[in-house]
């Protein structure tokens, strides 16, 4: 079905219908575009020579007697009549034909910018289904050839994704306002514009990849904020989400909801720090994106607090609880990292107590004990195959230490009643991890000389990161990006040099992701426990 032209100056003679007629095909260029003619037994059809899959040319693929075009590289099928793909992804690009006295005419107009824009989003959704990367890049990319915002592919994909996401925010929410940051200060051509784009959608196709949908409730009742708090508290979705919807429907923005979603965060030693990274990374991604995104994203936010782990209810970590009860702000001891390395969590805790008078000088001492732990990591832990779940740690369970406690300092100095808590959890990594640490190991080929030009080139690094999983790529984003708000915030505390030691040994040290023969032994042993 031929298409509206701009004007008769888009017609481009193709030759006579005679000729095309006995070659059956035929090739030109126009205006940068490769055009394939085809001549099929019901009419004569114009489409894009590059293949949508990969960009081979279709000139060299198989056309039926009818006009069902196959690629022969890799089999994909487009009816050139009707527009459909039949096999593969991404749609064909055709073009009107009209023949005139006996010629074949193609119109080579480009169709208006908002129907390709609006195409290029239903197509980028339509590349969720099977997580087609590849397409997801294009789409992105013709929204820019347009002038349309890229961004608005963001916006979208936060939408559709919202409701298939059962415990709420993952990842792929969490680290969406580091990239884009990355994307501003970093990169340098649009290539590397592109890639930060990519990787949010990517991340979230992959993540809600066939999930179904777990819908919000509809409800909306007037939002008051210890209710807010409460309800998240009594893990009770359908309250919090009401609340949540009246506080959006009286014009209550990400900041107005800020400290109690900082306050609920908190409530416990939660979800391995995750839920206060994630209200201090949804408010920083709303502040980007504008407020047509704060709905889905702060919906997504909510629900992972409601379901959030509370750590603080297993033995390891209930000195938590006991020691926010002690805290009274009047411990005048002075501290510093060593003195709290090598404690165990109720020892880690108590001796927070002692100077919980200076909440700054617990915080860089906090930092310097992390860095130091961080350094430290005895990656031996990470490859035994004979121990207990309770010893499957890595380099992330260090690497967390540091992008909570950014958080904590961001949203605590926002919020400074929530200071105790805070400190206090930043505590527990320190005594959990205190036990998977190398102190002699010799950290003097890992030191940092020029800490400025060794951030920026780690963080241009990960535009081109090369890290199949997405879960890996961006715990390198969260932690290069809270590495330098700390470093830039305090460029002289001491615990720096420290600091970018233990990133430089990170990123140079192999990360084992996946535990074969550990996971083998642990389900054997579960098994024969098991009675």
């Amino acid at each position: 079905m031929a298409l509206a032209r701009e004007s008769a100056s888009s017609l481009v003679r193709v030759e006579t219908l005679e000729t095309l007629l006995e070659k059956g095909r035929h090739l030109f260029k126009a205006d940068g575009k490769q055009i394939a003619v085809f001549a099929g037994e019901d009419g004569v059809y114009a489409c894009n020579n590059r293949c949508p899959h990969e960009g081979y040319p279709l000139m060299e693929g198989s056309l039926d007697k009818g006009c069902i075009l196959t690629c022969n590289w890799h089999n994909w099928k487009f009816d050139l009549a009707g527009g459909e793909t039949l096999v593969g992804g991404d749609k064909l690009r055709r073009y009107p034909v009209e023949i005139i006295d006996g010629e074949v005419w193609v119109d080579v107009a480009d169709p208006p910018a908002e129907e390709v824009a609006a195409a290029a989003l239903n197509s980028l959704r339509d590349s969720f289904r099977r997580h087609e990367y590849d397409r997801m890049a294009r789409e992105i990319s013709r929204l820019q050839k347009v002038g349309a915002d890229p961004l608005d592919a963001l916006r979208a994909a936060f939408t559709w994704t919202a409701e298939h996401f059962e415990y709420g925010c993952t990842h792929a929410q969490g680290a969406a306002a580091d990239w884009l940051a990355i994307r501003d200060d970093y990169a340098a051509d649009d290539a590397q514009r592109l890639v930060p784009l990519v990787e949010i959608v990517g991340h979230l196709a992959w993540d809600s990849l066939r999930e179904p949908a777990y819908p919000y409730p509809a409800e909306s009742r007037p939002y008051d904020p210890a209710a807010f708090v409460a309800a998240i508290e009594a893990e009770d979705e359908a309250a919090a989400v009401a609340l949540l919807r009246g506080a959006l429907g009286a014009g209550l923005t990400f900041r107005d909801l800020e400290a109690p979603l900082a306050e609920a965060a908190l409530a416990h030693y939660q979800d391995f720090g995750h839920s206060l990274i994630y209200v201090q990374k949804t408010g920083e991604l709303i502040d980007r994106l504008g407020p047509e995104a704060a709905e889905p994203l702060l919906l997504t936010l909510v629900r992972s607090l409601v379901y959030a782990t509370r750590e603080d209810l297993i033995p390891e970590f209930r000195a938590y609880g006991l020691a926010l009860a002690a805290w009274d702000d009047q411990g005048g001891a002075p501290v510093a990292a060593e003195d709290l390395q090598g404690l165990s969590v109720p020892k880690v805790l108590a001796r927070m107590n002692a100077s919980s008078g200076d909440r700054r000088a617990l915080y860089d001492a906090l930092l310097g004990a992390a860095a130091w732990q961080f350094l430290h990591f005895d990656t031996d832990i990470m490859y035994a195959t004979g121990k207990s779940v309770s010893h499957n740690v890595n380099w992330l369970d260090f690497s967390h230490a540091i992008t909570f406690a950014n958080a904590v300092r961001t949203l605590c100095g926002r919020s400074p009643d929530l200071w105790p808590q805070g400190l206090l959890q930043i505590a527990c990594f320190l005594g959990r991890n205190a036990g998977y640490v190398d102190k002699d190991l010799d950290v003097t080929p890992w030191q940092v000389e020029d800490p400025r030009a060794f951030l920026d080139e780690a963080l241009k690094s990960v535009l081109d990161h090369g890290q199949f999983e997405y879960i890996v790529a961006v715990h390198y984003v969260k932690l290069l990006s809270a590495v330098k708000d700390e470093v830039t915030a305090a460029p002289d505390a001491p615990w720096v040099p420290v600091m970018l030691a233990a990133v430089n040994r990170f990123l140079q040290s192999p990360f084992k992701r996946k535990h074969t023969l550990r996971t083998a032994k642990q389900a054997l042993g579960f098994v024969a426990a098991e009675g």
